[in-house]
């Protein structure tokens, strides 16, 4: 979505096409489901056509959450969700080059905004962002390793106000022109773009009778519904946090596909069960990389977990090797039983940012300090630190020194 928004690729480069389904042998219908009859097997749309199933699928994904203050409904105000809002944000774009932008939100995807138009507009972009927590990215990225990320994102020009809440949006002839701030102050803005949360669209699901978790509608393993003839998957689901065992939104793209897949293989008789979540993530600011994957120590103390963690700072190739660029690796672990339950990286090259895939498998293995301290990497020059450097296990090595011999 945000390189749609940047105009660096197109709107039909990131959907299926229909006629790939279609040479599929897949009918495609484009309509929209009004009703689901659970005793005839029979679902009809507005439109009146009606289908039977055999089994039904629901992915009916998520709707931006947009709070109730006043002024939300001015033109200029937009979601930052999927291709409907990108398209509408590059026409307003396209009109006139804004000068003044307020992003509501410091989470990924503001951010990315943030940064791709910063880099195409430069000077004549005045962007800030909003955040109600005390950091970028909160949900990603602990306090230490977000100030790296702060004081970058000032440097190429973004403005960042953490701690403040927008009170409300105000305008004139209906359309958006600044943000007032609990705080008093006040920013003037030609665009602002509303990013603090989605919401499963659940309404189908709930009409029909089906059980709905905390999250979205409740599945078990094999995206199966409370009826075991509907299975669901995607955002609108609840999923299960590898971690904590609890219940989660796990709204990231990976799952859905995962999910899409494995509601596939239980149609055709498999019995392969979705793990659950690690909420593992990424973004690319400018030429800073940020991957974060399980529980922040922020999360995991208000979990009730007691953490020990190890930080290093490391290098995308041997310290011989030309072009070397900086990166630093956070490993978070449970103290009581040791082991690997998040990890976060803040990286100035693409490449190192993917050690985040191991931490996620290190995870999902119920890896512990101990067994990190052992981890090597395919090392070469070109590509990776020195092994007596592995930042993965140094973090661990950390974190061993910490809790002592006695564990």
């Amino acid at each position: 979505m945000p390189h749609v928004v940047a105009g660096l690729v197109t709107g039909s480069s990131i959907v299926v096409p229909d006629k790939m389904l279609a040479g599929a042998g897949v009918a495609v219908v484009r309509d929209e489901v009004s009703s689901v009859d659970r005793a005839e097997r029979m679902v009809t749309t507005v439109s009146g056509a009606t289908f039977s199933y055999d089994k039904l699928y629901l992915a009916t994904g998520a709707s931006p959450f947009v709070p109730p203050i006043e002024g939300h409904d001015l033109h200029g105000v937009v979601t930052l969700r999927g291709l409907p809002d990108a398209e509408k944000i590059r026409e307003l774009i396209g009109t006139a080059t804004p000068k003044r932008i307020v992003c509501i939100g410091a989470g990924f995807i503001s951010m990315e905004v943030a940064s791709l138009l910063v880099a195409l507009h430069g000077s004549r972009c005045d962007v800030t962002v909003v955040e109600l927590l005390d950091r970028p990215l909160p949900l990603m990225l602990d306090g230490d390793m977000a100030a790296e990320v702060r004081d970058y994102l000032e440097e190429k020009g973004i403005r960042l106000l953490t701690g403040e809440k927008v009170a409300r949006l105000v305008g004139r002839d209906g359309r958006v022109g600044g943000a007032a701030l609990a705080s008093g102050t006040v920013l003037d803005a030609d665009i602002v773009f509303m990013n603090v949360g989605v919401r499963p669209n659940t309404a189908l699901a709930e009409s029909i009778g089906l059980e709905m978790g905390r999250f979205g509608i409740k599945v078990n393993g094999y995206q199966e519904t409370s009826d075991p003839d509907i299975l669901a998957g995607g955002d609108c689901v609840e999923k299960i946090n590898v971690i904590t065992g609890k219940p989660t939104p796990g709204q990231l793209r990976g799952p859905a596909v995962v999910q899409g897949r494995l509601a596939a293989k239980r149609l055709a008789g498999y019995d392969i069960a979705f793990p659950g979540v690690v909420d593992a993530g990424g973004c690319k600011m400018f030429d800073m990389t940020i991957a974060a994957t399980g529980l922040t120590e922020e999360r995991a103390v208000q979990e009730g977990i007691a953490t020990v963690s190890g930080v290093v700072e490391s290098r995308s190739k041997h310290a011989m090797i030309p072009g070397v660029r900086p990166w630093k690796i956070k490993l978070v672990f449970n103290r009581e039983n040791q082991r690997l339950i998040g990890g976060q990286i803040v990286a100035y090259d693409v490449a190192p940012a993917r050690e985040i895939d191991a931490v996620s498998a290190f995870i999902l293995g119920g890896k512990t300090i101990r067994d990190l301290t052992t981890f090597t990497s395919a090392c070469n020059p070109d590509i990776s630190s020195e092994p007596s450097a592995e930042p993965i296990t140094i973090a661990a090595e950390q974190a061993l020194q910490k809790v002592g011999k006695t564990h």
